[in-house]
């Protein structure tokens, strides 16, 4: 293996954990955002830990934001320690999740209109 060949591994890698943790971001932002529909529209929050978050400050969303950012901290450790399948495995359950808010959201919207 030459030189140029070596490095190139590494960084192929490095651009894979890059896009890993974009899409890692990008679903704690959906995340985020179905969370506060989920507020708005009276849905109550399922995961215990983030329910909890909701009511320790005077506003539920600066506990929803602590959490998101403790999220992303987590995500960014993995990233740097080279953890891809993990992130990846994360990533998909983010997004199953997310599928199922949006489920959750327009059932909840057809539970409530008038008959």
């Amino acid at each position: 293996m030459t030189e140029a060949s070596s490095h190139s591994v590494p960084m192929a890698k490095r651009a894979t954990l890059n896009q890993i943790l974009l899409q890692y971001s990008y679903l704690q932002m959906l995340d985020f955002l179905t969370t506060i529909a989920f507020l708005v529209n009276g849905v109550k929050e399922g995961n215990p830990l983030v329910r909890f978050a909701l009511t320790m400050g005077a506003n539920p969303i600066g506990g929803l934001v602590l959490i998101k950012l403790l999220a992303v901290v987590l995500g960014i450790y993995c990233w740097r320690m080279g953890r891809e399948q993990l992130l990846s495995r994360i990533n998909i359950l983010f997004a199953v999740l997310i599928a199922w808010n949006l489920l959750a959201l327009i059932i909840r919207s057809v539970d409530l209109r008038p008959a």
